[in-house]
């Protein structure tokens, strides 16, 4: 890709717990105004816009961006489960880079309720039928729970029993994710924990305990995608370029083990396509945001990424290769596990974590001199998006 799309406007609210939120237009909306104010642009210059959400009836994408303005452009709801934000942006840059459009808002919100992700339409097939049934043949002694609770807890068990790596990974993973969010106004869990307290925190879940599982929260985020004409013709010179991007969903690999089923492999495979686009490696990045539902994902992901080889995500933690000071800064937002999980706002929450960063506006955050970033967004049932970003 040449014509690579920038980034020129971001914005979030502070994610709130279920019952402490605005409704889902307010924060849609207030979103929207601020990613539009760091833009320097008007809605009038925003041709399409792309609203990802997962929690409402049809065209809750409109009614949203009505609170904004009316203008009548093309209004798009896109819902790819925990994806939804990443997916939307997808779209945003698929239609810049096309000469589709020259400017695009991409945005997202949700509404959640307390307690884990359940289905909401028993009547008709679930999406993740085929992911149950495939749960209860590898894992015929786990007792049943919440589809997501289960799957990656699974996943965690067989990560360790494959590598021989100790439980304590999941729960420093924890830490580390805490302290950063210690330094994020935007974060909703501040305060910094202890391996202890991880560890001995209530059990979830065989192999998962509660501090090790992100929460769920209510908010909005917005983000504007621009052709380089457009910035050079508003004269926007802070700008991020997405040099590359790539969606994967599953193969019959997913079927092969529990890594895998909860998008392991696809997860790698956006991740090769990004760097083979780019032509960078994951030695290149400084500086990631990836899908830490779970702890166990996390680590998953370090792997999956490329970020260290297989089995060596315990060396890659311990050398804190993942925090400041080591070869890469993880979720300097906190993460999910410090955010909350806003499915259809996260992945444009990460993107705005990003922009800050290669921008250098992360205030206490910063990683110093951050020139590359990754992004990471996932959806069971299922889509992983992986997003590369350049300091322009």
């Amino acid at each position: 890709m040449t014509n690579h799309a920038r980034i020129i406007g971001v914005n979030m609210v502070k994610f709130e717990k279920p019952g402490n939120n605005e409704p889902y237009e307010v924060m849609a909306a207030r979103a929207i105004e601020g990613a539009l104010k760091d833009a320097g642009i008007e809605l009038d210059d925003v041709e399409q816009a792309y609203a990802s959400y997962i929690y409402g009836d049809s065209t809750c994408g409109q009614t949203a961006l009505y609170q904004v303005g009316m203008t009548g452009m093309p209004i798009i709801n896109v819902n790819n489960n925990c994806s939804s934000g990443s997916t939307a942006l997808f779209l945003a840059r698929q239609a810049v880079e096309s000469g589709a459009a020259d400017c695009v808002l991409a945005f997202g919100f949700e509404e959640m309720r307390p307690g884990a992700i359940g289905e909401n339409w028993p009547d008709r097939t679930s999406p993740f039928q085929w992911i149950q049934q495939r749960f209860i043949e590898l894992n015929p002694d786990l007792p049943d729970g919440p589809i997501a609770l289960k799957v990656f807890a699974a996943a965690g068990l067989e990560y360790l029993k494959k590598y021989g790596a100790h439980p304590e990974i999941f729960g420093k993973v924890a830490v580390k994710s805490r302290k950063h969010a210690a330094h994020n106004p935007f974060a909703l869990f501040t305060k910094e924990l202890q391996l202890e307290e991880v560890m001995n925190s209530p059990i979830i879940y065989p192999g998962l305990r509660r501090l090790m599982a992100c929460p769920p929260t209510c908010g909005a985020a917005a983000v504007i995608v621009c052709s380089e004409s457009f910035a050079k013709k508003h004269n926007l010179k802070q700008s991020v370029k997405i040099i590359a991007q790539s969606m994967a969903t599953d193969q019959p690999d997913s079927y092969e083990n529990n890594l895998n089923l909860v998008g392991y492999g696809m997860s790698r495979r956006a991740a090769r396509k990004v760097y083979e686009t780019a032509g960078l490696g994951p030695d290149e990045v400084d500086v990631i945001e990836l899908h830490d539902c779970f702890t166990p994902n996390e680590v998953i992901t370090y792997e999956a990424l490329g970020l260290c080889d297989e089995g060596e995500a315990e060396k890659l933690i311990h050398d804190q290769d993942n925090t400041y000071g080591g070869k890469y800064v993880i979720n300097p937002s906190g993460g999910l596990m410090s955010k909350g999980h806003p499915i259809g706002a996260t992945g444009l929450a990460q993107c705005a974590e990003l922009v800050w960063q290669l921008r250098g506006e992360a205030g206490n955050r910063q990683v110093e001199g951050a020139k590359i970033a990754l992004q990471h967004n996932l959806g069971l049932g299922g889509a992983a998006v992986v997003t590369m970003y350049q300091k322009d």
